[in-house]
């Protein structure tokens, strides 16, 4: 008879184990509430979004946390807004959240302390991350993951005999980016570059516009749409976003960090493209204070290029 009740307890431990498993999962009201932030985040509408995950924050603070943070970041990344990403930081160290929104805030993170110079604390604070979300069978849990093993293979590729999961995580990531309704873009961009890292400029491509067909226009997109089409040494079709792409940030956020990442470009697709005098021109605005002032915050590669070939 004990031994009866013990096996029932154990069977009933093991159930509920799993049934307090960590998970991603939302209510149904909480998820369209989500949803809702995520459109309007894409939509370039940063105030509406804020206004709803602050409602969400009042339903699950740690998991709205997140989510406002999400859309901060967002910001930065879009308008150059580096006073939203440091207030991204502050919140994000400071707030609390449970299973694997926990494991999300420290992702986010540690993406703020990389973007913000603290590159060795935001590897430590992305792996915590990472071994949260490793022991999921969640999707979405799965291509966040994903991200971040996918930039550990690639770092140890040159070594023998050391197992090489890349292709599997580049799958991972596609299926999350068709499926995922929150987090789509979040596993869209870093799918692109790594794409782009391996040379297949086309398939970035392609991701891309399937990106542009679920946000027409998305600001962030179409410059790495532009991205590809140089570097497949579509010259005009590359000058061609990027121009717009200056005239359009400059009209939206001033000569923020995105304008002069289009200026800095289009020094190098005229440049390459054949035609020193427009390369000229776009170098002639770097005289401007404005991009002294965020000069460090220009992209690393993109400066290493330019500096390289003494395009600067």
């Amino acid at each position: 008879m004990k031994r009866a009740i013990a096996l029932v307890l154990m069977v009933l431990t093991m159930v509920f184990a799993e049934e307090a498993k960590p998970s991603l999962a939302l209510s149904e009201s909480q998820m369209a509430l989500w949803d809702k932030v995520t459109s309007l985040t894409v939509s370039l509408k940063y105030g509406e979004a804020m206004e709803a995950a602050k409602q969400f924050r009042k339903v699950d603070d740690g998991a709205g946390c997140v989510l406002e943070n999400v859309v901060r970041i967002s910001m930065y990344d879009d308008k150059g807004d580096t006073t939203a990403l440091l207030k991204a930081g502050r919140q994000l160290e400071s707030c609390k959240a449970e299973g694997l929104w926990e494991a999300l805030r420290k992702f986010e993170f540690g993406y703020v302390q990389t973007e913000t110079g603290h590159s060795v604390k935001g590897a430590m604070t992305t792996r915590s991350a990472a071994k949260m979300f490793e022991e999921s069978d969640e999707l979405d849990a799965k291509a966040f993951f994903a991200i971040y093993a996918y930039y550990i293979d690639q770092s140890f590729s040159w070594l023998p005999f050391k197992s090489d999961n890349r292709a599997a995580y580049l799958k991972t990531l596609d299926e999350a980016s068709l499926k995922s309704t929150r987090f789509w873009l979040l596993f869209l961009t870093p799918l692109v570059w790594m794409y782009y890292d391996k040379e297949d400029f086309a398939t970035g491509l392609k991701l891309c516009d399937r990106g542009l067909s679920k946000a027409p226009n998305h600001p962030v997109l179409l410059q790495m749409k532009a991205d590809m089409l140089y570097r497949m040494k579509r010259y005009n079709d590359a000058a061609s976003i990027y121009e717009a792409s200056a005239v359009s940030y400059e009209k939206r956020t001033g000569k923020s960090i995105r304008y002069w990442c289009a200026v800095l470009n289009l020094i190098r697709i005229y440049h390459d493209g054949g035609n020193p005098e427009k390369s000229g021109a776009w170098k002639n605005k770097l005289d401007d204070p404005s991009y002294k002032a965020l000069e460090n915050w220009m992209p690393g590669s993109l400066m290493s290029d330019l500096k390289k070939r003494d395009l600067l």
